[in-house]
């Protein structure tokens, strides 16, 4: 990492808002989109593999499902309550801090003997997996203002990539390992990400001096000072429900009838997600050059005809049905990040001082969202089997292009 401290080692000890840099090495790059990759993989390396865990620990479909659900809530919870610290104190400390806690967490959902301490350290997995909702606005502070988008469109890319093909990996290394090793695999990466953030990372001076809960009460002023903001909020959030649904659900469903697939068929499917990440990039072109509004509204509707052919399924046999949720993935994947990205360009344009805080009201809506979507995901799974999944994704895509299609949106 020596190139990464000679490009700062004329700076002071922390890097201000303000301070001018020609340009960022692309170490520098690399570790803020690695980092926040793997910090986010956290939230979904258990989801392909909860057919295989029920079944070792002894746990029932919905109790399993709770392992999702509060990891997302735990993220949403986070996002809320310490990622608007990003603004108050050194970004590079918190970072370091949620790294530790993190690869912590991961050791003991690893170790864990029964369902109890995993969902605890499901619980602390969310909560620190915020890092990555500290090294956006890192990069964003980091970059020159010249080179800004490209940069937090590459660190944004390495997010949504670690979304998708932590699915990949988690689910090939439980089938060939267990999946106690993929915990601790994943403790493993995030103790070496750490160890060079240590090396690599610049400090970061504080932006603003309000004390915490003035810094919380901030979150609620813009909300209701800002109708985009909520909107952009609301929509994602019900974007998110079906989103999480269908990967909560799926490895059960590959598990079992008429399907009799591993969690390594369930972890594939992330490759067909990975177009999401792929159409990052292109969304952001299409937001700067047609407007982020009618991004949102075409990312809503591929989203919504995505999940609504999935009802096609019963009408199929089995390799057609696979191949059906193949292209579903692809479709929904690609409306849902292009959507986020869109999002985010609407919502960091309203108050570009309190960028950070923006972030925690629209990721913790969000994640709210996904955890509502893997706690009803589960519950009609069990009740209603995978059209009961398939019916709350679609309505939940239909609300939020609703949402996005009010004229003033």
């Amino acid at each position: 990492m020596s190139s990464i401290q000679s490009a700062h080692a004329g700076c002071a000890s922390s890097v201000a808002p303000s301070a001018v840099r020609e340009r960022l090495p692309g170490s520098l790059v690399l570790l803020l989109a690695a980092s926040a990759g793997l910090g986010v993989a956290s939230l979904y390396y258990s989801q392909p593999m909860l057919g295989v865990l029920a079944g070792d620990i002894g746990a029932s479909p919905a109790a399993v499902g709770l392992v999702p659900t509060l990891t997302q809530l735990g993220y949403a919870l986070g996002i809320l309550l310490l990622a608007p610290l990003g603004d108050r104190f050194d970004r590079r400390r918190i970072i370091l801090i949620k790294a530790a806690v993190l690869c912590a967490a991961l050791l003991v959902a690893g170790a864990a003997p029964g369902i109890g301490l995993l969902l605890a350290a499901s619980l602390a997995i969310g909560l620190a997996a915020t890092m990555a909702q500290d090294v956006v606005p890192a990069a964003a502070t980091l970059a020159p203002e010249a080179h800004r988008g490209k940069v937090v469109g590459t660190v944004m890319t390495g997010l949504l990539l670690g979304i998708l093909l932590s699915r990949v990996l988690s689910g090939f290394v439980a089938e060939q390992f267990g999946w106690r090793a993929m915990f601790v695999l994943a403790a493993a990466g995030i103790a070496l990400i750490g160890a060079v953030a240590w090396r690599g990372l610049p400090r970061f001076r504080p932006t603003t001096h309000l004390r915490y809960v003035a810094l919380l009460a901030s979150l609620a002023t813009l909300w209701l000072r800002h109708g985009a903001l909520r909107r952009a909020t609301l929509s994602q959030g019900l974007l998110s429900i079906g989103f999480s649904a269908f990967w909560s659900t799926l490895a059960v469903l590959l598990h079992g009838a008429p399907f009799h697939l591993g969690s390594g068929a369930a972890g594939a499917f992330g490759l067909a997600g990975a177009a999401g990440a792929l159409a990052a990039p292109l969304a952001g072109r299409l937001a700067d050059r047609h407007g982020p509004k009618l991004v949102t509204r075409l990312g809503a509707a591929v989203v919504l005809v995505s999940f609504s052919a999935m009802a096609l399924a019963p009408l199929l046999d089995t390799q057609a049905q696979l191949g059906l949720l193949v292209v579903g993935a692809i479709g929904f994947d690609l409306g849902f990040q292009g959507t986020l990205i869109a999002h985010q360009t609407l919502v960091y344009g309203i108050e570009p001082g309190a960028r950070s805080r923006l972030n925690a009201v629209l990721f913790t809506g969000m994640f709210i969202g996904m955890a509502t979507g893997s706690a009803l995901g589960a519950l009609l799974f069990a009740q209603w089997g995978w059209m009961g999944v398939v019916l709350l994704a679609a309505g939940s895509a239909a609300a939020g292009l609703v949402v996005r299609l009010v004229r003033r949106s």
